[in-house]
């Protein structure tokens, strides 16, 4: 929340007051197949730590995807016996599944889920959820990595691990530690947002939302969690590891392609200081100077090359000119894709004829270099001229990238965007009256997305009534119940995303 609306200061966010809620603000899902033994242990453990150490309303939702022994009435007997345990039954199985259809139908402002086994201190569930709860981020994991995390694990696990996580370093740029750590919050605002974009319904969902969120700009908060192996895991390590490679290339794919549409979820949430009107702090200054010098280092190279392969066969005039022509062509490519941020191909052609332009200046600078150079020496020596030429192409270069800021890309959220095209914007999210679809991104690039309201803001939890410990109690909701008491069963409607989710043999 915005505290001070002069230009020249950064927004200031507030905590949500300890001690005041109506509705859980805390939903903890516990996903489980075939659970029977742990599934009480864990629930009782998790409701005491709540209770004793927890500011906030809570509840935890027992998520029983598919099982076929007596978890689902395990979890029924916990739901009677605790008043802020609830259940909720998927006949379909996948880890990934059960969590958007709980988290999708919660009413609680900040969701978390964790493993049955509890392998996670719980002394961390409070860190993982306070930046949450203030708005400082928008979505907290676990880390097993950190260096200051404790770890007790075979040597087996802990490669697989380290492993996964620098496969996707490589090959999808993430930067967060732990994809893999079964201890996860997000608000549930950027929840409704992300989800639907999430195609996978396994062990790969929580890396895929990672990556997108990461990619968009959200702001993902890491956790050092302490952490006990359980050696009774049925994880299927070969099949999920063959699994998560193939959902790295469905990914690393879809990103390279350009098909995964971040822009729908790029900074919506809060008021981000980039996209204010600060005195005298130039927007994007830095960076484009930093992409314009790389661009510029490979395109003198590159321009180099060219005019002592044109110089071999032509006079040094018909060499530069050919030599700049060619280069600055790929340059403004480059810097226009790179250095100012415009995708798509509106515009191309006029940037690239104002290129032309800017190309013309720096052939009259070098050209002119050149005959200075020839007009003092008969015969100047090759590396006498490509000297020349490098200081001329500096003074040029300078001159370029004003040009380029000013005049052929003035503005880079716009550029490249048609005038009567709306800023792409995120609609104001209401989960009474509104439904998202679900099969990832390639079912948002099925219809086109139309604005429905401003941003939603990453804004505090708001103040709500006492939540009562003794002999009132809170009204609570089912996950998926909606508040008139009608019962509506997401399960139900999600359709898998492979033919292989539904298969009976799916170990997990």
């Amino acid at each position: 929340m915005r505290t001070d609306s002069s230009p020249g200061t950064l927004p200031a966010r507030e905590h949500l007051p300890a001690g005041n809620a109506g509705t859980p603000v805390l939903d903890v899902v516990i996903p489980v197949y075939n659970e029977e033994k742990d599934l009480g242990p864990c629930v009782l453990r998790l409701h005491d730590h709540l209770k004793r150490t927890f500011p906030y309303a809570f509840r935890i939702t027992i998520a029983d995807n598919a099982s076929t022994d007596t978890t689902p009435q395990v979890a029924q007997r916990l739901e009677a016996e605790i008043a802020e345990v609830k259940s909720f039954r998927l006949e379909q199985k996948g880890r990934g599944r059960a969590l958007r259809t709980v988290w999708s139908a919660s009413d609680a402002p900040i969701l978390a889920y964790m493993d049955v086994d509890l392998s996670t201190d719980l002394n961390a569930l409070l860190p993982l959820v306070a930046p949450l709860i203030s708005g400082h981020s928008d979505l907290a994991i676990g880390s097993r990595l950190a260096r200051s995390s404790r770890v007790v694990r075979g040597a087996k696990r802990e490669f697989i691990s380290r492993t996964y996580n620098l496969i996707l370093r490589g090959s999808l740029q993430a930067r967060f530690s732990d994809a893999q750590c079964g201890f996860k919050a997000i608000r549930r605002d950027v929840a409704q947002v992300l989800l639907p974009m999430v195609e996978d319904t396994g062990w790969f969902f929580d890396t895929e939302m990672l990556v997108i969120a990461e990619r968009a700009g959200l702001r993902i908060h890491e956790v050092p969690v302490d952490w006990v192996d359980d050696p009774n895991s049925t994880v299927h390590i070969v099949k999920t590891a063959t699994d998560d490679l193939k959902g790295v290339w469905r990914v690393g794919k879809a990103l390279a392609t350009g098909s995964l549409p971040l822009d729908r979820i790029a900074r919506p949430f809060g008021d981000d200081p980039r996209d204010r009107d600060i005195q005298d702090v130039p927007k994007g200054l830095a960076q484009q100077l930093v992409g314009f010098c790389v661009v510029g280092g490979l395109s003198t190279l590159f321009y180099l090359v060219l005019y002592s392969a044109f110089r071999s066969f032509s006079g040094s005039q018909i060499a530069n000119a050919l030599a700049l022509l060619v280069s600055a062509v790929a340059n403004t490519a480059a810097n226009r894709r790179l250095t100012f941020g415009v995708r798509g191909r509106g515009g191309a052609v006029r940037h690239q004829a104002q290129g032309l332009v800017v190309f013309g200046i720096g052939l009259a600078l070098t050209s002119g270099s050149l005959a200075a150079l020839n007009a003092a020496s008969s015969d100047p020596a090759h590396s006498t001229e490509l000297a020349v030429l490098i200081a001329a192409n500096l003074a040029a270069t300078v001159l370029r990238f004003l040009l380029f800021r000013a005049w052929v890309f003035p503005d880079r959220d716009n550029a490249g965007r048609p005038e009567s095209s709306p800023s792409t914007v995120v609609a104001a999210h209401n989960p009474s009256s509104q439904t998202y679809p679900t099969g990832g991104y390639q079912a948002y690039q099925q219809q086109p997305y139309q604005p429905q309201g401003p941003l939603p803001q990453r804004i505090p939890l708001p103040q709500q009534q006492p939540y009562a410990q003794g002999g009132t109690t809170t009204t609570q909701f089912r996950a998926g119940e909606a508040a008139d008491g009608t019962w509506r069963d997401s399960t139900m409607q999600l359709q898998p995303v492979r033919p292989h989710d539904t298969d009976p043999g799916d170990p997990r």
